[in-house]
């Protein structure tokens, strides 16, 4: 099977408001929380370090993410904040979940800040018969824990190494729900992630500001988690990418992960319903999209968002875990796709984003 790169898991948020252990397998899990609340409030774990084994999930995008109140998911959710001051600690608290994990767990997750951590990670996974450390890249969603560009250096140095502005809208620019342009701290914010070396992640920025972000940021542009919105059913919004975003993506070099969440494959869908029309078949469709636009495969990767906000009971019928993900080896190959094709879907376009952008 070929190495597998997930570049969008809220892990630490899933750690910290529901105390999930991600030293476990989904099954463990699954069942350990079985009647619990958790269950209610964000589906049935798919991740695991078991998992990712059999996934051969080399690397994970880990975010930090937090919700602002007026956004919040219930009650039950503590990682929300009402200012700038609240959503710096929860970031960090996010950040020290990240380095405890790898701390007292270090045969299992490693943090990857350089092309040598990076190395360092991947290598042993060409042995197949063995168990291997999986990678964790810092991702943050949302730029309200960064109080001040000034903060930047700091993140920086605590190992981040991308970071989206936006989820929903924040001071720095509209995101999902909430439209709006880059602001005057939002540019600021940029020019201080350029001058460090930052990689900026459109995903839920607004359509204008991640139009204005293609046209003004020198540096590295991805979309760790969207789909092609021109080919969701019933879609409306500015949480998915129309054909010029993706078009400014593609011309930057950067790599689009999509989502294999239901109701970013059809609209319309709402938990509850059957997910059998709903299959990994459907999410092939987005990868074919955005490789006919490039004209190659070398643009698409997968952002999967597992566990962040939807679980098994919302995933495509044929996916229990991270696992079935290398389902997608044969569907693509069906679609004409060749095996160095695939492996760069599957992983290989988001370890070359890593190498490129990475600090040695």
């Amino acid at each position: 099977m070929h190495l597998l790169v997930d570049a969008h898991e809220d892990l630490a948020w899933n750690i910290l408001a529901l105390g999930r252990d991600y030293t476990r397998s989904a099954a463990e899990t699954r069942q350990h929380e079985k009647g619990t609340p958790n269950v209610e409030h964000n589906d049935n774990t798919m991740l695991g370090w078991p998992d990712y084994q059999r996934a051969r999930t080399a690397v994970v995008f880990g975010t930090l993410a937090a919700v602002p109140l007026r956004r919040r998911l219930g009650e039950w959710d503590i990682l929300v904040y009402a200012d700038f001051e609240q959503a710096h600690r929860l970031y960090r608290a996010q950040l020290d979940a990240y380095l405890s994990l790898a701390d007292r767990h270090a045969d299992k997750f490693q943090l990857i800040q350089t092309v040598a951590d990076l190395d360092e990670v991947v290598a042993p996974w060409a042995d197949e018969t063995e168990t291997h450390q999986v990678g964790l890249v810092v991702l943050m969603e949302g730029a309200d824990g960064v109080r001040t560009p000034a903060e930047l250096e700091e993140w920086w140095g605590l190992g981040v190494r991308i970071l989206g502005p936006a989820w929903a809208g924040t001071r720095y620019c509209g995101g999902t729900r909430e439209p709006g342009p880059l602001t005057e701290a939002g540019r600021a914010l940029l020019s201080g992630m350029a001058e460090i070396g930052f990689t900026l992640d459109l995903s839920h920025m607004d359509e204008l500001a991640a139009r204005q972000s293609l046209d003004s940021y020198p540096g590295a542009i991805i979309a760790s988690h969207a789909n092609a919105a021109v080919i969701i059913p019933e879609y409306e919004g500015n949480r998915h990418l129309p054909d010029a975003i993706i078009k400014g993506i593609l011309e930057r070099d950067g790599v689009i992960g999509v989502v294999p969440f239901c109701k970013f494959l059809n609209y319309g869908w709402k938990k509850g319903d059957a997910r059998d029309g709903l299959t990994l078949e459907t999410l092939v469709a987005h990868i074919d999209h955005i490789c006919q636009m490039a004209g190659d495969a070398s643009h698409v990767g997968l952002g999967s968002d597992f566990d962040g906000g939807f679980g098994l009971e919302a995933a495509p019928a044929e996916v229990d875990t991270i696992a079935d993900l290398q389902k997608l080896d044969p569907i693509l190959a069906s679609r004409g796709y060749s095996d160095p094709d695939i492996a760069a879907i599957l992983g290989g376009n988001w370890l070359r984003h890593l190498r490129e952008t990475l600090p040695s």
